[in-house]
């Protein structure tokens, strides 16, 4: 091609890959965060308490996050593609399976195992990908990637209940495994894991040349985990995530308990995936400005916030003003987590690293939803579980004030960290 021929600039690949994270988080995560749709036919058809149904979502958590353990270093090894095209595929087949349980223990088995480990295979490597081929507007893509799961959380739930009313639980389960392994698994064809095989340099620019270029720089996994800062992000996240997920499970049997209709109460978790696409939308943008680390705080600190609304509301307008202003802050912390990691131990083992790091949060999800629901089948009330949430992100945010940039006992760490980033 002659040197002189001008094209108009194809898109940048980088956003095709947040495209494809996009999906298999609306997807993966938009099906997961269905299940308090079905809690009362569950409930109903297996003469079941409120926490054995809850511990189904709470063993999909905690495969879901846990797995990235496995799947993010493989994704680092063999390349996230393969690993989230079966991940979607696992999603659809373990929904389908869940279609057909005879038994609640059925369920755990399809639903449990399938979800989380197809959403486990899928997610962290899915967003690994995108830290690499983003440095400017890292904050800005991850929190576009992983508002998937915000869009999710808005569309699939109330699909699901319709589904329910039309064709029984059983079919709604048929329908969202088709739409898993359909939809996610043909988007997740177009992730790739570096900008260098498409001779590019993270956020389209030219790719760097001489012996930097040949691998990403950062920390080995062993540095890393051993650090002050991974050890106090690891904390932070397992303690937060006790009580992050009780509204994704018990805000529809909450407004449920509280008078509010069936209809009415599925829309709570729509209204979370509004403000959470919102929050990843804007705060992983605002995060790039005002500092990743201080927008992290502020995640806590508004979360929170919101779950002490919940504990005082008790009818449609003060719940959704809840799930609004919960959704904001779960959506901005779920955007920027990944880009902290990113910015703190570099580029070479980040797939590995966020996944190891989302095995706190996954602990706290096999415990947190479960343990709100035999809290409320001891004392039929949720104000100790809502307040036990919001105390757990107050204990995170300060475990993260005393390991952060602003700590002067700190500073050179985070200047060693900035320098390995190449931010």
């Amino acid at each position: 091609m002659s040197s002189h021929t001008t094209t108009a600039p194809r898109i940048f690949h980088g956003w095709l890959v947040v495209a494809a994270a996009f999906a298999v988080t609306f997807v993966g995560f938009g099906s997961a965060y269905t299940f308090s749709a079905f809690v009362e036919s569950l409930q109903r058809d297996f003469g079941a308490s409120r926490g054995s149904v809850s511990l189904v979502f709470s063993l999909a958590g905690f495969l879901y996050f846990g797995l990235g353990i496995v799947s993010g270093p493989l994704a680092d090894r063999f390349g996230s593609r393969r690993l989230a095209v079966a991940g979607m595929v696992m999603t659809g087949l373990g929904l389908a399976a869940a279609s057909l349980a005879r038994t609640l223990f059925e369920v755990y088995a399809a639903y449990g195992l399938g979800v989380g480990l197809g959403v486990g295979c899928a997610y962290v490597p899915a967003i690994g990908a995108v830290q690499r081929w983003f440095v400017r507007r890292r904050g800005f893509a991850s929190g576009l990637a992983v508002s998937g799961i915000g869009m999710g959380t808005l569309v699939m739930p109330p699909l699901a209940s319709l589904l329910i009313e039309t064709l029984g639980w059983r079919g709604a389960y048929l329908v969202l495994g088709a739409l898993a392994a359909i939809v996610g698994g043909g988007f997740a064809l177009l992730i790739e894991n570096d900008p260098r095989d498409r001779n590019l340099g993270p956020d389209g620019d030219p790719p760097q040349t001489g012996p930097q270029s040949t691998r990403p720089e950062g920390m080995s996994v062993n540095e890393a985990v051993r650090s002050r800062r991974f050890i106090s992000l690891y904390a932070a996240c397992l303690i937060c995530a006790f009580g992050v997920f009780v509204p994704f499970v018990h805000l529809v049997p909450y407004a449920r308990d509280h008078g509010v209709a069936p209809s009415a109460a599925v829309l709570l978790l729509g209204v979370i995936g509004i403000g959470s696409t919102a929050g990843r939308f804007f705060l992983g943008g605002i995060a790039d400005r005002m500092g990743r680390q201080l927008s992290l705080l502020l995640m806590f600190a508004g979360m929170a916030l919101a779950l002490t609304i919940w504990v005082v509301s008790t009818d449609f307008w003060s719940l959704a003003a809840f799930a609004f202003v919960y959704g904001i802050f779960y959506g901005g912390w779920v955007a920027v987590l990944p880009a902290v990691v990113m910015d703190y131990f570099g580029g070479r083992n980040v797939s590995g690293l966020i996944g190891i790091l989302y095995t706190s949060v996954a602990f706290g999800t096999l415990i947190g939803p479960s343990a709100a629901g035999f809290a409320f089948d001891a004392s039929h009330s949720y104000t100790v579980p809502i307040l036990a949430s919001a105390g757990a992100n107050i204990i995170a945010l300060m475990i993260v004030v005393a390991t952060s940039d602003h700590a002067p006992w700190n500073k050179v760490a985070a200047s060693q960290a900035r320098k390995l980033a190449g931010t």
